[in-house]
């Protein structure tokens, strides 16, 4: 078999069963990286001795015995926007273009212990505001599926990296929506956890209230035994939550018999793309064909989210963002007439025009005389949601949707109305704002052969039903796929 086609957990056993080693595995991957990047530009740095060296040791733990895990020796890309001690963080921006971390972040740190080799770090949207990895400072990135097309963002970089075969998992951080719906673009699965199931420390932040880390992987069994890696309490991230529950993996069961599971209807109206409904629909109905129980419901607030999640989002930014002043670390303008100067001309020089849109709405939502206008009403919604969910979660296990009203939009669609970015990010936010989890999962591909993702959601720490529903669909996709195969064999 050959190794990119593995999966991860997969990779991961057959290097412990000798059947390859962690150095041959990442010779490959670092031989498809040199054959796709150019075009691809998934990644923003690789240290290829670094991860040759690490592989090798690795490599001699997994032999002595040391090492056992079920990813150890398995190549991983990081979003870069997560601190690597040693190797450049820039999240996409010049403000950072030689920050090199002295420390990594415990999600990293967690990978790095059970064994998981880091290739190198991934392109994503500038300080991850952004919806297509257009708004990065060092190029775009394509979407392996289509070229012309974006890979969705903000961690467009790892959703990219993972489909093309540049990676057998990568990480990615998801403020609204910047795993699911570059994972839903990209054909992969992609998962948001509960906010405080994984530990934010070394995670430049964008929005502190709404920012979470995750897996980007190839299929549902390696996004929980990823999960399962990085879920931990950390005394160092003051919002993470001591969870008893993390043995994720224990939920791969194909059964969903009696899950209650609710559509909103919102979700099914105007803006949603014919073709994306229809392949979300069809997923539904093969779980109710499983023996779960589909209804359509009402989810009040849906048309308020947009505003709420700028507003806070926006606000947080423009706070996490003075620290980039050219003082400590970062890019610092080479030409100046005094501090105030200084700062002004480093921050304009440094920050791309989303960021600078971002600051400034930010700054002015929370200024004086429109804080409570704005700033304390959003907080009101925010609430408002989470309640809402609490409501639709006393009568279901689950709700059931899409990622994106439409599959990937054409490079340079997105970025001449920043509008209609803000609004593609519809039904990915509100999961965010009331700090939920949820999973993208590859549920079809529409007319230009573009992937479709059907989106769960599940009340707060319930990924397990998230994840037993997520692999029950998708070993209904793969028997499918292996009929279909069998007819046209005959």
């Amino acid at each position: 078999m050959d190794i990119l086609s593995y999966s991860a957990v997969a990779l991961g056993t057959a290097i412990k069963e000798g059947k390859v080693t962690a150095i041959e595995a990442m010779e490959a991957v670092l031989a498809r990286i040199e054959e796709q990047e150019q075009t691809i530009h998934a990644y923003l740095t690789i240290d290829k001795e670094a991860a040759l060296a690490a592989a090798a040791l690795v490599q001699k733990k997994i032999e002595t015995g040391a090492l056992t895990g079920a990813l150890a020796g398995v190549p991983v890309a990081i979003k870069d926007n997560l601190c690597t001690e040693g190797m450049k963080t820039t999240c996409a921006s010049k403000i950072l273009e030689n920050f090199i971390p002295t420390f990594s972040a415990e999600a990293v740190c967690r990978l790095q212990k059970a064994g998981a080799v880091i290739i190198g770090k991934t392109n994503m949207d500038e300080f991850a505001m952004g919806s297509t990895t257009e708004i990065s400072a060092y190029g775009v990135t394509k979407n392996p599926w289509n070229k012309e097309h974006v890979p969705g963002g903000s961690s467009g970089g790892s959703a990219a990296a993972v489909a093309n075969g540049e990676c057998h998992f990568a990480l990615g951080s998801d403020t609204g929506g910047s795993i699911r719906q570059p994972a839903s673009f990209c054909g992969v699965v992609g998962m948001k956890p509960t906010y405080g199931t994984v530990s934010r420390y070394g995670l430049i932040a964008y929005g502190s209230s709404l920012d979470q880390i995750g897996p980007i992987t190839k299929n549902v069994t390696d996004c929980a035994a990823v999960l399962e890696l990085i879920a931990a309490y950390d005394n160092k991230d003051s919002t993470s939550v001591n969870r008893k529950d993390t043995n994720f993996t224990t939920a791969l069961v194909d059964d969903v018999r009696g899950m209650k599971i609710g559509i909103p209807r919102d979700y099914l109206g105007d803006g949603l793309d014919e073709e994306v409904k229809k392949s979300v629909l069809a997923a539904a109905k093969k779980l109710e064909e499983k023996g779960a129980i589909v209804e359509t419901f009402d989810l009040s607030l849906v048309e308020y989210a947009i505003p709420a999640y700028y507003t806070i989002a926006a606000a947080e930014a423009s706070s996490n963002l003075e620290r980039f002043d050219g003082i400590k670390y970062g890019y610092r303008t080479k030409e100046y007439e005094g501090l105030h100067n200084m700062y002004k001309k480093t921050r304009s020089e440094g920050f791309g025009p989303e960021v600078k849109r971002r600051i400034m709405l930010g700054s002015f939502v929370l200024s004086s005389g429109y804080y409570d206008a704005y700033y304390l009403k959003a907080l009101k919604v925010k609430a408002m949601i989470k309640n809402a969910f609490d409501q639709a979660f006393a009568k279901y296990d689950l709700i059931l949707g899409p990622v994106a009203p439409t599959t990937a939009p054409k490079l340079g669609e997105s970025l001449s109305d920043p509008i209609k970015m803000y609004l593609g990010d519809i039904y990915t936010i509100s999961v965010n704002l009331a700090g939920l989890p949820a999973i993208s999962v590859p549920c079809g591909e529409d007319s230009k052969g573009l992937p479709i993702g059907l989106q769960l959601i599940a009340d707060r720490f319930q990924e397990k039903k998230l994840l037993q529903t997520a692999y029950a669909y998708e070993r209904c996709r793969i028997r499918e796929r292996s009929e279909k195969a069998d007819d046209k064999t005959i």
